[in-house]
């Protein structure tokens, strides 16, 4: 009888270390463990420039740098933030579901978008154009796109929107990714490729292709790119936009522009203000 009263005594506590134990082991990927401070935050991981996750695991780009200043203004340091892949189409879903704490993936805010998160900023005013080589001075305007060789990613809304409403008469290459578009202009294949500006200044800015192309600076499309978080969360909203309003104010935005956009001589707009959303 007396085994059996240490034996449930036991199993008592060591139910309750374990339960001890996995409380303090949990990891919310989207916030802190109760373990330690920690945050998972989405970028992209195949934008050069905006978010790229080179071959050593290094996270570089300029959504990179803004979410690791955002980061450390709530509170974590570097070594505490884990970078989450979160493709276009995923975006919306991984914040309802909490995979991440928030989003900064050249994210453009939309009255689409916001039926479902929330976002805050905006902290980059880009704009769909053209890249083209740096040696081709005969497409000044969208019309001189007309009987072009357009190039853009299959699917892109981009290139659609050129094709439909500026020059009919483009001709559309699709191919798999914004690289092999890259290459396809650098050979000639293609005559021009879309995408927002700060894509393209991006790419255009990476070491092979430096000196190559140029952004034709046709401001066909604004778009906002803002943080997206969980809908209803107003602190975290506040927390976010103070961080950015920080960061311009101290220079660290302008800084973080120059070093992911520079070498493509990226004529990029003034920081935005917080809350100011251009139609």
């Amino acid at each position: 009888m007396q085994l059996r009263k240490v034996t449930a005594a036991s199993a008592t506590v060591l139910a309750l270390a374990l339960t001890a134990t996995a409380c303090g082991s949990s990891d919310d990927e989207g916030g802190d463990s109760a373990g330690g401070k920690k945050i998972t935050i989405g970028i992209k991981i195949d934008q050069p420039g905006i978010g790229l996750k080179t071959p050593d695991g290094k996270f570089t780009g300029f959504d990179v740098d803004v979410a690791t200043y955002i980061a450390k203004e709530l509170g974590y340091d570097a070594k505490d933030i884990t970078f989450k892949e979160t493709k276009s189409a995923d975006r919306e879903t991984a914040i309802e579901r909490g995979d991440v704490k928030f989003i900064a993936a050249s994210y453009s805010i939309n009255d689409e978008r916001l039926q479902k998160v929330d976002f805050a900023g905006p902290y980059l005013l880009a704009h769909q154009d053209i890249l083209v080589r740096a040696d081709d001075n005969s497409i000044k305007s969208t019309g001189d796109l007309n009987s072009k060789k357009l190039c853009s990613v299959t699917g892109s809304t981009s290139a659609q929107n050129v094709k439909e409403k500026l020059a009919p008469k483009a001709q559309l290459q699709e191919y798999g990714g914004y690289s092999e578009c890259l290459t396809g202009l650098e050979n000639k294949a293609v005559d021009a490729l879309t995408t927002d500006d700060s894509i393209l200044a991006g790419f255009a800015s990476q070491k092979d292709f430096q000196g190559k192309f140029k952004l034709a600076g046709f401001q066909m499309s604004n778009e906002n790119y803002g943080i997206g978080l969980k809908k209803g969360d107003a602190d975290l909203k506040k927390k976010i936009n103070d961080a950015l309003t920080k960061m311009v104010s101290d220079g660290s935005w302008d800084k973080a522009v120059k070093a992911n956009f520079g070498p493509a001589n990226y004529k990029n707009e003034p920081a935005p203000k917080i809350g100011n959303i251009v139609k």
